[in-house]
């Protein structure tokens, strides 16, 4: 390879024209490789990673209240007034009373105590308003005078005269008997007079 030598620096050997020409070939085609910023400062601080958002816990449901031992009653209806007692046709009963209407069935209360008296005659009563009749004769007996009897009782005891013809027109009345009779009057001679009863009777109520 000719060509002079070239300057040396310093105490190496120095570079021939040669040696030059050719690193300057070799190199004219690069770049310079740019060397980093240099970062001074402290690094900025890693941003913490976002927490889920919490679910907010829902209220409380309120609880049913305890159920009472014993539920409060409820209010009782008011108890129906007891049907009023009608007052028998006049001309009904002198019809009744002579033969021309005949009665539907007749109960003869006479001598039977009065314990057994007032159970047999709202059996009848009963009984003759689901048959479907209307109007019935109670014989009740006539009694003695009061006075005798009220004398006589301490001997006679419930059997003694005239018990059940003060009874039975206040066993009539009763409120349980309200919806089988609709009234009662004194009979005719020729079935009792005042010691027996005309009865007229509801018509029964079909459900």
């Amino acid at each position: 390879m000719s060509g002079g030598r070239g300057k040396s620096g310093g105490g190496g050997r120095a570079v021939t024209e040669d040696e030059a020409e050719l690193w300057r070939r070799l190199t004219s085609g690069l770049e310079p490789v740019k060397a980093k910023p240099r970062i001074t400062g402290t690094p900025p601080a890693e941003t913490p990673a976002r927490a889920p958002p919490t679910r907010r816990p829902e209220p409380p449901r309120p609880k049913a209240p305890p159920r009472q031992a014993h539920a409060a009653a409820a209010p009782k209806r008011a108890a129906k007034p007891p049907l009023p007692l009608a007052e028998l046709d006049r001309r009904k009963v002198r019809q009744i009373a002579s033969g021309k209407v005949e009665v539907d069935d007749r109960l003869d209360l006479h001598g039977v105590r009065e314990r057994d008296a007032h159970a047999r005659l709202r059996g009848f009563l009963v009984d003759a308003q689901a048959r479907g009749l209307r109007t019935v004769l109670v014989i009740t007996g006539k009694g003695g005078d009061a006075d005798q009897a009220d004398a006589l009782a301490p001997l006679l005891g419930e059997g003694r005269r005239g018990v059940l013809r003060r009874s039975v027109p206040r066993w009539l009345e009763e409120p349980a008997l309200r919806s089988v009779v609709l009234g009662y009057a004194q009979a005719g001679a020729r079935h009792g007079g005042a010691g027996a009863l005309y009865v007229q009777l509801r018509r029964l109520q079909r459900t």
